[in-house]
């Protein structure tokens, strides 16, 4: 069933357009009024990324929350990953994160996250929409059970020795030369520091935030800037967040990206050589390249597919009891120690097998050779075109030309009105070729 204002990841918009004052406000009071379920006084926390629009988003929704008698813990810019952290660890009914991730300014976003860390699940986001168009007047609470709102000042220095505490205390990073590329992000000043506290030198870029210069040629989808500066300063490795700093990719010595599939393949074996796998193997999407999978067979672990998004890899991951999941796209989920995607968590994860096996990132991260995967976007206005006769009869000669040598995943996107379509296999102009016979059928449908 189509949901009017939820995703994929929480709400997402052009802001002042989809994500406006009127909505952010209403979203708090339905959430608030969804997580009130005793006679204590009851607390939710807000934490933000750098986008000039998250202080209207926040005010409004301090609004929406006290009006309905919760209590505000305010965050300030901080990462997705410590007000998931911070939920649990104070105790708060709710967790509300403000950001778009990796999109840039212009829009913005609204995360929600349960009691226990974990973002929210798709009944009770319908259940909140259900209350976000309803009349909620005769439910606001008295003038004496109003809400009240309180700044936090230490939210770095909790989230940077919860970071350094993931890792043994023997472990540091000294002798490694690392760039980390914030974003002008919410980990602007979190993320070089803890490193630094672990003992690496550190240089910082995307540091500098204005409110409209997150995620612009700086940050994980955009490694250009990171690659340069590695390669000018020969450094040993190089660290790219997004936004809000739940995912991150790596670049090594040579300027050359490394994503997240090769990632989850340096923490599975690192983990598995450790004993530290829960389960033998891994969760990923559809979208992780089928060479990541082959890897991990021969390692005698499997790899557990899900749809697109790290909501529904965490959701895999703790009914199937896997504890090492994520996304070719950077996020990585590490439920021994977080609840949801964790970039620089993540990041020291690899660091730290990088440090002990003494070798360069271009060797310790490169664990397969990925099959040629290309993946296009087709943009429509209006419809269905995914249920177009043309459309699925193309789709279906495309998957039996690949057989067992490659995999073929066309989906809508939760976020924008594109139909993505990836294919993968062996031969490289095969894949290009029926990439281009379904985008053009889609493109058709849907013109």
């Amino acid at each position: 069933m189509a949901r009017k204002y939820f995703g994929t990841d929480g709400i997402r918009g052009r802001a002042n357009a989809k994500i406006t004052v009127d909505l952010a406000m209403k979203v708090g009071q339905a959430a608030g009024l969804m997580f009130q379920r005793g006679d204590y006084r009851h607390r939710v926390v807000i934490g933000k990324d750098t986008r000039l629009s998250g202080y209207m988003i926040e005010y409004a929704m301090v609004a929406g929350f006290t009006s309905v008698g919760m209590d505000v813990l305010l965050l300030g810019p901080t990462p997705t990953p410590a007000v998931a952290m911070l939920t649990r660890s104070m105790r708060c009914d709710l967790g509300v994160m403000i950001s778009a991730s990796h999109n840039l300014y212009e829009d913005n976003g609204i995360k929600l996250f349960g009691p226990d860390g974990f973002k929210l699940s798709d009944e009770i986001e319908a259940s909140i929409e259900a209350l976000i168009d309803d009349d909620l007047a005769g439910r606001l609470a008295k003038s004496p059970q109003l809400g009240r709102a309180k700044r936090i000042d230490d939210v770095a220095a909790r989230y940077i020795e919860y970071a350094k505490r993931t890792l043994p205390r023997d472990v540091s990073f000294d002798g490694l030369r690392v760039v980390v590329d914030c974003a002008n992000g919410a980990a602007y000043k979190v993320a070089p520091e803890a490193l630094w506290e672990l003992g690496a030198e550190v240089i910082k870029i995307g540091v500098e935030p204005d409110g409209l210069n997150i995620n612009q040629e700086v940050g994980s989808t955009a490694p250009e800037a990171l690659a340069q500066k590695v390669r000018e300063m020969r450094a040993d490795v190089g660290v790219a967040l997004d936004g809000d700093a739940d995912r991150m990719i790596i670049v090594d010595e040579k300027g050359h990206v490394v994503d997240g599939d090769q990632i989850l393949a340096v923490v599975a074996e690192s983990w598995q050589v450790d004993g530290r796998l829960a389960k033998p193997g891994i969760v990923a999407t559809v979208m992780s390249n089928l060479g990541l999978e082959r890897r991990l067979a021969e390692r005698g672990l499997v790899l557990e597919r899900t749809a697109v998004g790290d909501r529904y890899v965490l959701e895999r991951m703790v009914e199937k009891g896997f504890n090492v999941g994520g996304e070719q796209s950077g996020h990585i989920i590490l439920t021994d120690h977080s609840t949801t995607g964790d970039g620089l968590v993540a990041a020291m994860q690899v660091l730290a097998v990088v440090h002990k096996q003494g070798r360069p990132v271009s060797e310790v991260c490169r664990r397969f050779e990925p099959l040629p995967q290309v993946l296009r976007n087709v943009r429509f206005k209006s419809g269905r075109p995914l249920e177009d006769e043309s459309v699925l009869k193309t789709i279906a000669a495309a998957t039996a030309k690949l057989g067992d040598h490659g995999r073929l995943v066309v989906r809508p996107s939760g976020t924008e009105p594109v139909i993505r379509v990836m294919a993968e296999a062996d031969d490289r102009a095969l894949v290009d070729a029926l990439v281009d016979d379904v985008c053009a059928a889609v493109a058709k449908a849907a013109a």
